[in-house]
């Protein structure tokens, strides 16, 4: 297993391009045309079910926030949404030329992590202003033990600066993809739980950040661990059966 590389030498005037891109406005074709090719394999390999993608707000900033296992994680969430999604992704993926053009033209930009980075943040913010949807991954950064990791309290931040609606997103399945060669290709389940909003907090500190954040988590936990628990099926049995007494779904 290769270690992962936290911080990225080169300077932050090199990724002003994709903020820039980013900030302009949406996605443009490169977006759909991942979508229709994607959409398919993850449908169909991965034996992939969304659980309640209803909960995310149909309009609106939104900011989504799922546990990360996989790179695959970025299609897993967005292949059954609507909406475009903007991925905040790790500087270090910007660099393949054919990658780096997919995600350049796909609504991603670059966090650079270890480096306080605020421009992630302004690029995030301004898509918020326009009504727009981010992804921010609560850990941070991939979980290499096929466990879950530990927020941080950048997701936060974001949310009490925004005031967005928080969605808490469970992916299921994705942390056995290091075991595919063995054992097969996983079956992969994505919950969207109900969304969850914070008052507004023009510079939160550190510990409410982190506060918010582990709230959020929680939720995510709750849904992974029923999921593993229960299984698919079960979890959808025990929705409808909760939904058909009255009772709020706990997702």
């Amino acid at each position: 297993m290769k270690p992962q590389v936290y911080l990225d030498p080169r300077p932050a005037e090199f990724f002003t391009k994709y903020h820039e891109r980013v900030r302009r406005g949406r996605p443009d074709y490169m977006y759909r045309v991942v979508r229709i090719v994607l959409t398919p394999i993850i449908l169909l390999l991965y034996r992939y079910r969304a659980i309640d993608v209803a909960n995310v707000p149909e309009r609106g900033p939104v900011l989504i926030a799922p546990n990360h296992f996989s790179f695959w994680d970025h299609f897993f969430v967005a292949v059954l949404l609507r909406r475009e999604v903007h991925f905040m992704a790790k500087s270090q993926l910007f660099k393949p030329p054919v990658i780096d053009f997919i995600i350049n033209h796909g609504g991603v930009f670059p966090v650079r992590r270890g480096h306080r980075d605020q421009e992630a943040f302004i690029t995030a913010h301004t898509i918020f202003d326009r009504d727009g949807m981010v992804l921010m991954y609560a850990e941070g950064g991939r979980s290499r033990s096929g466990e879950l990791g530990q927020p941080k309290p950048g997701l936060g931040r974001l949310a009490l600066e925004s005031g967005a609606p928080v969605v808490p997103i469970a992916i299921h399945g994705s942390e056995r993809l290091r075991e595919a060669k063995r054992r097969g290709l996983p079956k992969v389940t994505v919950q969207y739980g109900q969304p969850v909003r914070f008052p507004r907090t023009e510079h939160p500190t550190r510990e409410q950040s982190q506060e918010v954040a582990n709230q959020v988590f929680d939720r995510v936990r709750t849904m992974h661990e029923a999921l593993t628990k229960q299984g698919r099926r079960g979890v959808l049995e025990r929705l409808r059966h909760e939904r058909r007494q009255g009772a709020p779904a706990t997702s």
